[in-house]
């Protein structure tokens, strides 16, 4: 019995790069997949069916099961509509993988609010719609009785977890992606879905808007007997456990896939801290027990 026999997976910005290797994945593995994407242009214009029907085409030809949406997962309604299109076309949904995403990027001072607005809307609700959708159809299926064994998965990157220098859009977006993630996975996880990201590494049309970027590669380009560190499909075999059944006990977590490396991300955590005792800080003298006791930038006893 394949991994994921029986389930019905819907993978959004499913016609290029990692979202085509996902879809591509979790067919392989036995899944039913809407293969979502709207095709636009890397920078969110345009439409086009054309990146869509290409994954489905490629899924069908290697004996797997999939249908198309050029739902844009961004729009509530449009949302609606990708979650029902799976009900309607195998019966239930299991796994939501959220991939769709662009980038335009700039500098604070260059950039727009256009391309402000653009990318959040894109990665940041076009996370939040499709899983809102999802959540609702898993807790009437639990309010009937029903076991439930849901997935979501989300996707972040390097630019929400450190930052990335002229994208104030984009990693605002993905560090937004990785809050929601474990955000979702307190409330959902009672109904039996559990709620992760992954943050992947490719050579992706992505990145190859950055300067010096290597070349783009398609999820098909590589041959399954071929190692290529910057392969879409790097991450997916990790998407295709995360939405297995046997992945039930991980919820909440950001897993980045880079290279041959999967790291398991611990996210923020406690460092060094003072205590003032009870009494109300002093502005005045505050900078001399954080250099000192905090940021260790003086020895111990320089205060003064």
């Amino acid at each position: 019995m394949a991994l994921l026999d029986g389930k019905v997976c819907i993978v959004t910005g499913a016609g290029h790069g990692i979202g085509r290797a996902h879809a591509l994945e979790l067919a392989r593995h036995g899944a039913s997949v809407v293969v979502n994407d709207l095709g636009t242009s890397v920078t969110g214009d345009g439409a086009d069916h054309k990146a869509a029907d290409l994954t489905v085409e490629l899924i069908t030809q290697r004996g797997g099961t999939a249908v198309a949406s050029y739902d844009d997962v961004a729009d509530y309604d449009a949302a609606g509509r990708l979650v029902q299109q799976a009900v309607d076309a195998f019966g239930r949904l299991d796994v939501l993988v959220n991939n769709a995403g662009i980038v335009r990027d700039g500098a604070i001072w260059n950039m727009t609010e256009a391309d402000f607005d653009a990318v959040i809307r894109v990665h940041l609700k076009g996370t939040w719609a499709p899983s809102h959708h999802a959540a609702r159809h898993w807790r009437a299926r639990a309010k009937a009785g029903e076991r439930v064994t849901g997935r979501i998965i989300n996707t972040t990157s390097g630019a929400g977890l450190v930052g990335n220098f002229g994208q104030s859009n984009y990693a605002t977006a993905k560090a937004g992606i990785a809050g929601l993630t474990q955000t979702l996975s307190l409330e959902l996880y009672k109904l039996g879905v559990t709620v992760n990201a992954v943050g992947p590494a490719a050579a992706t049309r992505i990145t190859g808007t950055m300067p010096g970027a290597p070349a783009v590669i398609e999820a098909d380009e590589v041959p399954e007997d071929e190692w290529n560190p910057m392969d879409p499909a790097v991450s997916s075999p990790l998407v295709a456990w995360l939405a297995s059944d046997e992945s039930q006990h991980v919820t909440g977590q950001v897993i980045r896939a880079v290279g041959e490396q999967i790291v398991w991300m611990r996210g923020w955590s406690e460092g060094p801290s003072i205590s003032n005792g009870g009494r109300r800080w002093d502005a005045t003298t505050l900078g001399q027990q954080l250099n000192t006791d905090v940021f260790g930038t003086r020895a111990p006893g320089l205060r003064y």
